[in-house]
């Protein structure tokens, strides 16, 4: 075995952690170890984990850091070779782990992007006819603990499923989308002559059901392989593949991610036992399995039952800096129960089966277990969901005084930054949040609902959204907010945020207390710039010195005729000149019921803000409501030009998102 030095370098993480190990109960005087990784790529045969034996000082820290100008990548995933083309052009190779030790994966790798398995239809979703469910077993919830369902089809939708032979019919999955989640499932019978599928597991939830008219697509059988990116493992272990144009044998490099995690960090906190003073600089991180369970996987908020590539429990004072992961099946990073005084800075995260950062726990847990103080700075976090849409960019569960800044989030299906675990006015450890400075963009696209930029749960005392730039959010049907409160969201204060091109508005809350939304700029707006749900018997809220400008739908829309609110001195403005429609009611009916008494409807006077250009041309008009102008262009990542030219995404997807968003308004949903 090597010694560690230059000219003996160890060969793994793992080997040099135990280097560090050994010299450590050999050496009598404490001091720093720094491992440099030389450039190049690393295959990982297994995790590497790190525990309280590992820790540095806060004099003495350890460091796993990148040599100079060396970008070193390591690898879950293991290349797939042997491939030949058969009558059909399909490429295909015998894998002989999958033949004798039933090796499975769910996903794939083509030249370094992300494959696509098997599906029906290509492109959009068959749709639902109706559902029956019964109930097996009730349990104790208003979720039934085991229950089938029964999903019926037209005959044109159900014709696609009909090649799926008897013995590929218990492999074949499916993904129903609805609302702000979705149901992974796999098939138990599939009756061609009734045009049915069943399923079985927990019962649908009663608040998010699947429905008549639902949306599904179906995976993972061989006749649904009919596309170039399309791939398809049999059970007899044939890997098969319709290479995409371009795509040759000798230029093509085919990967299976394997490990399930890449990095665990594990510290045991109610043992005062923690792991300290590790920090990973400039390694990049790649191709992180994660395996579908056969029970599927049940309709979750945020995904938040997904694991994560690397994930820490029970940690203090451990950062990341100018990293990379990327190529997952699930979350990139997760600070779990315990962990406190840490750091994730400069960190690129993309191409994610779920989501990027994600802090904290589900379970409200005090004391030593409670995690706090993260901070989660300047990083880029764009393209996740892509396994799991209901996945984040930013996740905060039951977990304080956490500062997530100057950020990119962009490309995902459901939220950008999520925070607060808790339905209602239950007891909440999420407090004193920052959410500041990020640049929260291109969410939701046209596949789920209910969703926003910047989404809040619970209450939240201490917690402020500011100074953020929220753009491009939309949704399949309801939804689509940039700022959204919803149910307990209390005590938090969102200002100086600019807000534009979403589909239902620019704040919406569903029901809270005393928060505080104030100096924002939100604009044009699709539907509605302003959505309340339930009005309540106490304040919901302050909507104060607010600057509201659009030039299509209402003003305000829900339950704004009974709220108890603050609402004055904003600025309204219709920039196409039409009328102004606050929830039913003219401006000056609106003025009847004591709110915007000292509000006015007048051109704020912006620079360009069709083209997002929302710097003021005089101080005339937004004066009259002490609108104080703040500086958004300080919001989304900073450093060099190539830093920040990595956070734009390319046109193609902006492009796309545009289209999208453009035949979803079509559809009246």
């Amino acid at each position: 075995m090597n010694s560690g030095t230059k000219e003996a370098p160890l060969a793994s993480l793992n080997g040099a952690r135990n280097t560090i190990r050994a010299h450590k109960i050999t050496s009598s005087k404490r001091q720093s170890y720094t491992v440099i990784v030389e450039n190049g790529n690393y295959t990982m045969k297994e995790p590497f984990e790190l525990a309280p034996e590992d820790s540095g000082t806060e004099k003495f820290p350890i460091t796993y850091k990148a040599a100079k100008n060396a970008a070193p990548v390591f690898s879950g995933g293991k290349t797939i070779t042997g491939f030949s083309v058969n009558e059909k052009g399909i490429w295909e190779v015998k894998i002989t782990e999958s033949v004798y030790y039933k090796w499975q994966f769910d996903q794939l790798y083509v030249n370094g992007k992300r494959a696509v398995l098997a599906r029906t239809p290509n492109e959009g979703f068959l749709e639902i006819d109706s559902v029956q469910q019964n109930i097996w077993e009730k349990g104790n919830s208003r979720v039934a603990k085991k229950a089938q369902q029964k999903l019926f089809f037209e005959k044109d939708m159900f014709e696609s499923l009909s090649p799926i032979t008897e013995d590929e019919v218990r492999e074949v999955r499916f993904k129903a989308y609805h609302k702000w989640d979705y149901t992974l499932r796999h098939i138990d019978a599939l009756d061609k002559d009734s045009l049915l599928i069943t399923t079985s597991g927990k019962g649908m939830k009663p608040w998010n059901q699947i429905k008549k008219g639902g949306r599904i697509v179906f995976e993972n059988y061989k006749a649904a392989l009919d596309t170039p990116g399309e791939w398809f493992l049999s059970k007899k272990g044939i890997l098969y593949y319709v290479p995409r144009p371009n795509e040759t044998l000798e230029n093509t490099t085919v990967v299976a991610p394997v490990l399930e995690q890449l990095v665990l960090i594990k510290g045991n906190a109610l043992q005062d036992n923690y792991v300290k003073n590790i920090h990973f600089e400039g390694l990049n991180f790649e191709y992180c399995h994660y395996e579908i369970p056969k029970t599927g996987s049940e309709p979750n908020q945020a995904a938040a039952i997904l694991n994560a590539a690397i994930y820490a429990e029970g940690v203090k004072n451990i950062t990341f800096s100018n990293c990379e992961i990327s190529k997952t099946g699930q979350h990139a990073l997760w600070f779990g129960k315990g962990c406190s005084n840490s750091l994730v800075e400069n960190t690129y995260m993309h191409d994610l089966g779920g989501g990027g950062v994600y802090l904290g726990d589900f379970k409200p847990l005090k004391g030593k277990e409670h995690t706090h103080h993260i901070n989660i700075n300047n990083n880029i976090i764009q393209s996740g969901g892509l396994e799991f849409p209901p996945a984040v960019g930013v996740w905060v569960g039951h977990s304080s005084d956490n500062k997530v800044t100057h950020n990119d989030i962009g490309n995902f299906y459901y939220t950008g930054v999520s925070v607060g675990w808790v339905w209602g006015y239950k007891p909440s450890l999420a407090k004193r949040n920052t959410i500041a400075y990020n640049h929260i963009h291109h969410i939701g696209w046209d596949l789920l609902s209910d969703m926003a930029g910047i989404y809040t749960l619970g209450e939240s005392e201490g917690t402020r959204i500011e100074n953020n730039v929220i753009h491009d959010i939309h949704a399949y049907s309801y939804g689509g907010w940039g700022m959204y409160a919803d149910e307990g969201s209390t005590g938090i204060v969102f200002k100086n945020n600019l807000v534009y091109h979403t589909k239902t508005g620019g704040f919406q809350q569903n029901y809270g207390k005393e928060n505080i939304v104030k100096n924002n700029i939100l604009a044009y707006a699709k539907r509605y710039q302003l959505q309340c749900n339930i009005p309540e018997k106490h304040e919901s809220f302050a909507f104060t010195n607010n600057i509201v400008i659009f030039n299509e739908g209402m003003v305000l829309k829900g339950g704004w005729n009974d709220v108890i609110a603050r609402i004055d001195q904003n600025i309204y403005w219709n920039s196409n000149g039409k009328k102004y429609d606050f929830n039913g009611h003219t401006f000056k009916n609106w003025q009847k019921k004591e709110f915007d008494l000292h509000s006015l409807l007048v051109n704020p006077n912006f620079k360009d803000p069709l083209n997002a250009d929302f710097r003021f041309i005089n101080k005339k008009n937004y004066t009259k409501i002490n609108f104080i102008p703040f500086d958004y262009s300080k919001s989304g990542v900073y450093g060099d030009n190539e830093w920040v030219e990595k956070a734009k995404l390319p046109i193609s997807v902006t492009q796309n998102f545009d289209n999208t968003v453009q035949e979803n308004m079509k559809l009246k949903k």
